[in-house]
């Protein structure tokens, strides 16, 4: 699909005109491209000037948007601390709640918003450079990159969102993470990585922040939290024949992998030594474990050297083993691992744990005095380096950590969410091996099979309604489900005006619509914290006394209809229209026409081989064939009107069979009475 199709197809109704008007844009290139004057100095001027325009529109929109967000957060934050101690405590969290929810989809909505501008902006940057012969997308990032697309963050609003959700939901405890703890030190859990296309990074996030709070590493105060507090940084060793990658690849019984991994930025004073061993051979079950223990970051080039480890006695056993292999196999720092972790999981409850790693990057270690680079710190997606010395992963990692072995099984809604069009499985995927077979390509004979799956565009339509999107008035959906009640009316509302409206003259439906549109406030003494009941008959009379006796009547007997159950305005979710329900109208039918193929077929062989009894039999068979295919392209059409209508009635076909054999049991009838009654 062209990307200007794709564009107006993914267009979010309300902030239609604040994207990228790519097809002007376009227009205008091609435009003055093909003039009797060609592209001149004061066309190249003109369209720098209409992107400038565009970049500006949209950078402000998305910095408006988030501002808005963000001051909505800060409302929710504030009302939370006012009403701590209210009776209407309870009350008052489920509509921070909702309030929360509703900024996480304007987020998701307006993550999408960027990604989609950003590639609207590449694409015509490189139609202008083919199409005129100047290299105007290396000139224009510097103005990219003054009022960036590609790299607005979305990270520490939904960081805030689930904080406030988790005081809303009474799941927030004080529990801090604490590096280097006790349960913290050896971690045997089942793993599963799945890639994430950029399109669906937000969405995940935010579908993984409803069921799971953000879990903070070094930043226990939200308001603190920064976007570099997410940096994760690890370099790995190996030597010169990749003797720890080929076994990891393998899959060898005792292949390590050793790295060192700090958290934020190049400040972190401490590091952690970590080893992963796939079967362990001193554990008496051999299970694949990962142990580390943590150093300064002054301890470090000593530490690899050779110097003796002084820290807890309980990490002597991997401090020592990590040594031995650095010595014997003679390691050397190869690659560094760079990304954006963000974790999900309840504070001191290891059972599930969710992250999700973003701006994965790959870096070689071309420092041999020190252990890594200096040059090269957290500022992601770090343009001063050289080609050569870099790998930018085009997708995220989302990696699933369940405690099998304790006997926890996978959440459902987190097997629907691995199963869904939103992820890519990736099964055995690891960033160490990914990095050092693309940045060591040439030394490395053997590679990952995960290399011929990045050809592949795993960017898959939505096929379920399972995720967050939007209704036709814009409210928001999980999984195809209003989540508001007050959604759920409206919608119900807008669909019954829409129904009795039909065939209405103009005055009648403007009267209908009004219905919808907010009434004049009534005031009512009310205390503040305890339920209004906002429903008044008297009101509701005046009102309708005032509308005309048309309007009258319809509103009587649509709710007369209600009452009796035989009304035609039936709520969105009653039915689930999904792509198998048209797909198993169309068997149907195709298995309607499979059997008047094979009728028609007798009747042939009766009508060319047949007497004179046998013919007239096959012309009533061809007659009902006919008769019979008719009439199932009629319930096949129908079938497809209530279908996408959402008619909740009958789809089973009563008459239809028993006419069929009624037929049939006729046609043998006159075929043995021609053949043995005379």
């Amino acid at each position: 699909m062209k990307f200007g199709d794709n564009l107006n197809e993914q267009v979010f109704g309300p902030w239609r005109h604040y994207y990228i008007q790519y097809d002007y844009l376009k227009y205008e290139l091609k435009k003055r491209q093909l003039s009797d004057a060609g592209w001149t100095g004061q066309d190249e001027q003109d369209f720098i000037r209409i992107l400038e325009a565009e970049l500006d529109k949209v950078y402000d929109f998305v910095t408006a948007k988030l501002a808005e967000v963000e001051a909505r957060v800060t409302y929710c934050e504030r009302t939370l601390h006012i009403n701590a101690a209210s009776k209407s405590a309870s009350s008052q969290r489920q509509m921070v709640d909702d309030t929360l929810t509703e900024a996480l989809f304007d987020i998701n909505d307006l993550a999408k918003f960027t990604r989609l501008n950003y590639t609207g902006f590449q694409k015509i940057l490189k139609k202008h450079d083919k199409w005129t012969g100047i290299n105007l997308h290396q000139g224009f990032i510097p103005k990219m990159r003054a009022k960036p697309l590609d790299k607005q963050r979305f990270d520490v609003p939904i960081i805030y969102i689930s904080a406030l959700h988790d005081i809303c939901r009474n799941t927030r405890t004080a529990s801090p993470y604490v590096q280097g703890d006790d349960d913290g030190d050896v971690f045997e859990r089942a793993t599963a990585k799945y890639w994430v296309h950029p399109d669906n990074i937000t969405e995940v996030k935010a579908i993984l922040m409803l069921h799971l709070p953000v879990y903070l590493y070094d930043s226990p105060d939200v308001k603190q939290y920064k976007e570099s507090d997410s940096a994760i940084s690890s370099v790995y060793f190996d030597n010169s024949q990749f003797e720890l990658y080929t076994g990891r690849l393998q899959r060898d019984e005792g292949a390590e992998a050793i790295r060192i991994r700090w958290y934020g930025d190049m400040d972190a004073s401490t590091m952690y030594v970590e080893r992963k061993t796939h079967h362990a051979p001193w554990t008496e079950d051999r299970r694949s474990l990962k142990e580390r223990f943590q150093l300064d970051v002054d301890q470090v080039p000593g530490y690899l050297s050779g110097q003796p480890y002084q820290g807890k006695e309980k990490h002597m056993f991997v401090a020592n083993g990590v040594q031995q292999s650095i010595r014997e196999k003679h390691l050397k720092p190869m690659l560094r691992v760079f990304y954006h972790r963000t974790a999900f999981q309840i504070p001191k409850d290891q059972r599930v744990r969710v992250s999700l790693d973003t701006d994965l990057t790959f870096i070689k270690e071309t420092n041999r005095s020190y252990w890594r680079r200096p040059d090269v710190g957290v500022d992601y997606p770090f343009p001063y380096l050289d080609d050569d010395e870099i790998i930018r992963f085009p997708y995220a990692i989302l990696e699933t950590k369940v405690q099998t072995h304790l006997g926890q099984d996978m959440p459902d809604w987190l097997s629907r969410l691995v199963e869904s069009h939103l992820v890519h499985e990736t099964p055995r995927f690891s960033k160490y091996l990914h990095g050092a077979s693309t940045l060591f390509r040439e030394q490395i004979p053997l590679l990952p099979w995960w290399l011929s799956e990045l050809t592949v565009d795993i960017l898959k339509p939505r096929d379920t309604n399972f995720g967050l999107s939007r209704s036709a008035s814009f409210k928001p959906l999980m999984d195809g489900q209003y989540l508001f009640k007050r959604a759920m009316d409206t919608e119900h509302q807008r669909m019954r005006v829409v129904s009795m409206s039909e065939g209405s003259s103009p005055n009648i439906k403007r009267s209908l619509i009004s219905t919808l549109l907010p009434q004049k406030q009534r005031y009512h003494p009310v205390t503040i914290g305890q339920p209004v009941d906002v429903d008044d008959d008297d009101e509701d009379e005046k009102r309708s006394s005032k509308q005309g006796w048309v309007v009258r009547w319809r509103q009587q007997l649509a709710k007369r209809k209600e009452e009796t159950g035989s009304s035609k305005v039936i709520p969105l979710r009653s039915v689930k229209v999904e792509p198998k329900v048209f797909f198993a109208n169309e068997r149907t039918f195709i298995s309607w026409l499979q059997f008047c193929g094979l009728l028609l077929m007798v009747a042939l062989n009766l009508l060319n081989f047949g007497d004179h009894a046998a013919r007239i039999a096959g012309s009533i068979f061809i007659c009902i064939a006919a008769v019979v295919a008719l009439y199932a392209l009629y319930r096949f059409e129908k079938r497809a009107w209530m279908i996408n209508r959402r008619v909740n009635g009958r789809y089973d076909d009563l008459w239809g069979p028993i006419v069929l054999c009624v037929l049939l049991v006729g046609a043998l009838i006159v075929n043995f009475y021609l053949q043995f009654g005379r």
